[in-house]
């Protein structure tokens, strides 16, 4: 009888699984059919029932592509590196010099519009800002090859003592300070990792131990906005910003952000997940595996980052830096080419795509007639500011930090460069920046950001105590970046 039991409930298990791999097949089938159709009605669209004056042919594919992007970065049917890469692949069959014949049978038409050099869209995935990002990610995967990054964490989280709310700080500070120059999914993922001992010190009704693994992920949002490598909308901002703004002068801005906001959010998680446990004992075991490399890597990571302190005294820019460490690294044999295969391809096409994006957006023109459709001008300037930043911040929480820069920061560009207005607070680059930090603040849901994803990969968070803490740094993020730009316009830094 048990047997006859037991194989007919295995026999129903599998059923059962069977029907929910068809389903989860069948929805995400239903998802990608739903996303590419809503593009192609987009692409069938007249162009009389656009709410634009006189677009022509290339803006209305520009339209096309914009739309495709959007649905397919929110919406994930595929993953979002190969939308930026498909993106690219539309740009250069419709908007290129090199495109289809076919779909180019009209352009000596004057409502044509401009066609698209296709070396520049090729361009992108060599654009200074993906260098830049390059150099970045050989620290980081240098420093993590010989066990540099967790020596390095406990150092500097020894001398906070054994007490949990300085420990936390700590934990906070660090994953900051590395996530201003390494990925803040790379710093995420060790931080996390040298964490396990801590939470083995507390005890298991301890509820600072859900504040101890929100700290890592807010820790490291916040410190990703210190540098222009820290976080790929920072990036995509320095596209826009590279006249205007350099490294040195970025961190002017983004460091003391991040100090404020790290003590802001270091408060409130102490508050709403006070740990109970009187004392921590810290035992992170790692030992550097080279002395040699060791020297090497220090050495390079000291000299990369005054290079790009002090680049307003030796003329070179952030992005002929960024190169150093990827000469020195492979000419003296610290990383080959095995290592290779662990820098973070995804974010670098993820990036290139909105570059594309934003240089057929600016190119085509689409850009300008957008902003031309909007009665900025007739906005107070204050309320030009909210509204950018506060259209960021939300859309930044319900899909990734990056696509919302992707989509936002051209076009916010654009804004920012044609009016005048905007020139009593600092200009169109204030609003850029103003805008990227709203993005990035966006952090209140695991889809946010990777470092919130990885978090909540270990079951140790859930949804709700992501969103209590990821939406109350958000809004006072938000306060606190613009009191800081105004403050940074009164003294003549922006």
């Amino acid at each position: 009888m048990y047997a006859y039991f037991r194989h007919s409930f295995d026999f129903l298990n599998r059923r059962f699984s069977h029907l929910k791999h068809n389903f989860v097949a069948h929805t995400t089938a239903l998802k990608l059919v739903l996303c590419i159709a809503i593009p192609l009605l987009v692409w069938a669209m007249p162009t009389a029932w656009f709410p634009f004056e006189g677009l022509t042919i290339t803006q209305h594919r520009t339209i096309f592509i914009f739309a495709f992007a959007a649905i397919f970065w929110i919406f994930e049917p595929i993953p979002i590196y190969a939308t930026s890469i498909v993106v690219i692949l539309l740009e250069l069959v419709l908007l290129s010099d090199s495109g289809i014949s076919f779909a180019f049978l009209n352009k000596e038409s004057e409502m044509f519009g401009v066609i698209l050099n296709y070396k520049e869209i090729i361009g992108t995935f060599a654009s200074p800002i993906i260098i830049l990002f390059l150099g970045g990610f050989f620290l980081a995967i240098a420093a993590s090859k010989y066990n540099m990054d967790s020596t390095m964490a406990r150092t500097f989280i020894k001398p906070f003592g054994s007490k949990p709310k300085w420990v936390m700080l700590g934990i906070m500070s660090i994953t900051a300070v590395f996530s201003m120059f390494m990925s803040n999914t790379a710093t995420t993922a060790m931080m996390l990792s040298i964490l396990v001992p801590v939470l083995a010190s507390l005890d298991k009704e301890d509820k600072g131990r859900v504040g101890f693994v929100l700290c890592v992920p807010i820790a490291a949002n916040i410190g990703g906005l210190g540098t222009p490598i820290g976080t790929p909308p920072n990036a995509i901002a320095m596209k826009y910003l590279s006249n205007d703004i350099t490294f040195s002068k970025w961190m002017a801005l983004g460091v003391p952000f991040v100090i404020i906001m790290l003590i802001i959010s270091w408060l409130i998680i102490l508050m709403v997940y006070p740990p109970t446990t009187k004392n921590i004992k810290l035992n992170i075991l790692h030992e550097t595996k080279d002395k040699r490399a060791a020297r090497i890597i220090y050495g390079t990571f000291i000299v990369t980052v005054l290079l790009w302190l002090t680049d307003f005294w030796h003329g070179m820019n952030s992005y002929v830096i960024a190169i150093i460490p990827i000469a020195v690294f492979l000419s003296l044999n610290i990383l080959n080419k095995d290592d290779l295969k662990h820098v973070s391809w995804d974010v670098l096409w993820l990036v290139s795509g909105g570059i594309a994006l934003g240089l057929a957006l600016s190119v085509t023109g689409l850009a300008g007639v957008i902003v031309n459709s909007i009665p900025f001008a007739h906005m107070p300037v204050y309320l030009i500011f909210v509204l950018a930043a506060v259209t960021g911040l939300v859309i930044a929480n319900f899909m990734s930090n990056t696509a919302t820069a992707n989509l936002l920061i051209p076009i916010i560009a654009v804004i920012g460069g044609s009016l005048m207005s905007l020139e009593s607070l600092g200009g169109g680059k204030t609003l850029l920046i103003s805008t990227t930090l709203a993005i990035s603040l966006g952090m209140c849901l695991p889809i946010s950001t990777p470092p919130n994803a990885l978090a909540y990969s270990t079951g140790l968070i859930s949804t709700k105590q992501l969103s209590v803490i990821g939406i109350s740094v958000g809004i006072i993020g938000l306060l606190v970046a613009f009191g800081l730009l105004y403050f940074d316009i009164n003294i003549g830094i922006l």
